[in-house]
């Protein structure tokens, strides 16, 4: 049996991978699950781990043999039933992180940052044995001093609140992953869930929309400020939000398309104006777009722009000007890996994929999926009747759309 590590803080633990005994991926922790007696060191029962597709599961910690780098180890069948909180139990990232308690030694008044668990070999269960806090400060400092003490160095844990604080929480998914956080945010108490998005930055919360499921996303932007939601249709990318409008009541689609600026709103009603299951509803209007008399070089500092997907970053397409869509007469496309095995001086017209045929935006689905299998394509071109390229469809919103609508939240199908 592998070594448990000693002691291990809980947001060290979120996003961590778990694997069974065979090396295959279960999914990734999302909380830890202590006994109800917080008063004392309470008892870690379990781990809350998200399976595909985003369904929670309750992992105990019995079946964890190892806690490693990046890494946690299970052993036994995993039981794929729903995770289903009861009201003795205590999610230590849901609803302690950003608790304010209070010192036992001086009745300060802290907040808790982080707690950390510890293997007991003797009793061989997981116990709440340090609790990092923050002391509030003063003026424009947030935190005065960071402390880590023992358990019972803490009081009023008893006392039900709810955290309106979301520091301590917002460093622990500074790095996470837009579908992570995304994730997290659906489990958190509304308040909690509010509070943590009005931190985030609009690119930040622009991603984790992306990945939120319609009815989640709907309801969020409901409750944001119609400024903030501006700048968060700024961030989208076209054909999300596109998909965004369709999905709200159509009085609030109409003000914010008239409070955008022209030329987005523009590229917006067109997209909407697409059937969601055609090229034109799935694609974006943002493709890497470049005019004949355009060198590889040029052509690769463009697709070096760390903003592209990396789909949307494997072809570049060679149009007349105007250089925003609908562009100009449409030459064709160039592939990354041909602009890598041309000189740089050379002109992107000499390296035109010419066999690769686009698609109108009125292309079907099935066309569309057809066409990326036949060609082997992770993006492909949209020109409309005119010869004018409109935009492109991505693999990733192929798939998408090939999905149940649901797929983001649907259960995982019980033995």
């Amino acid at each position: 049996m592998a070594t448990k590590q000693a002691r291990i803080f809980v947001g060290r633990l979120i996003g961590t991978s778990v694997f069974d005994p065979e090396g295959d991926a279960v999914g990734k922790v999302r909380d830890v699950v202590i006994t109800p007696d917080i008063s004392k060191n309470p008892q870690a029962l379990g781990l809350v781990v998200e399976v595909m597709p985003r369904r929670r599961i309750f992992l105990p910690m019995g079946r964890v043999t190892a806690i490693e780098a990046g890494q946690i180890l299970s052993t036994g069948k995993v039981d794929l039933r729903r995770f289903t909180q009861h009201s003795s139990e205590t999610l230590i990232m849901a609803e302690l992180i950003d608790r304010k308690v209070s010192l036992v030694s001086t009745n300060e008044e802290v907040f808790i940052g982080d707690v950390a668990i510890e293997y007991q070999e003797r009793t061989r269960t997981w116990m709440v044995t340090k609790v990092f806090v923050r002391k509030p400060g003063k003026g424009f400092r947030r935190f005065s001093e960071e402390l880590t003490l023992n358990w019972n160095d803490i009081a009023g844990l008893d006392d039900k609140q709810t955290a309106h604080a979301v520091d301590g929480l917002l460093a622990m998914v500074s790095n996470m992953a837009p579908t992570d956080l995304a994730s997290l945010l659906r489990d958190l108490p509304e308040e909690r869930r509010l509070a943590v998005v009005a931190e985030l930055n609009d690119d930040t919360l622009a991603d984790v929309l992306e990945e939120l499921p319609e009815g989640d996303r709907v309801s969020l932007v409901e409750k944001l400020g119609f400024e903030r939601v501006l700048e968060i249709f700024e961030e989208l990318n076209p054909d999300d939000a596109a998909d965004l409008l369709k999905e709200l009541p159509a009085q609030k689609a109409q003000e914010i398309i008239e409070s955008l600026e022209p030329a987005d709103a523009e590229d917006l009603k067109r997209l909407i104006s697409y059937e969601d299951y055609t090229a034109g509803g799935m694609m974006t209007t943002d493709p890497v777009l470049v005019t004949p008399d355009t060198t590889v070089a040029a052509a690769l500092a463009q697709v070096r722009n760390p903003s592209i997907s990396p789909a949307l970053a494997a072809q570049v397409y060679v149009v007349r000007s105007p250089l925003e869509t609908p562009t100009g007469q449409y030459l064709g496309t160039v592939h990354f890996q041909q602009l890598l095995r041309e000189t740089p001086s050379t002109l992107v017209t000499q390296a035109l994929d010419r066999a690769l045929v686009p698609l109108g935006p009125h292309a079907t689905l099935a066309t569309v999926a057809r066409h990326f299998a036949a060609y082997n394509l992770v993006a492909l071109p949209v020109v409309d009747d005119a010869g004018r390229l409109v935009g492109a469809v991505t693999v990733d919103d192929l798939v998408d759309h090939m999905l149940p609508e649901d797929w983001r939240h649907t259960d995982i199908e019980e033995d």
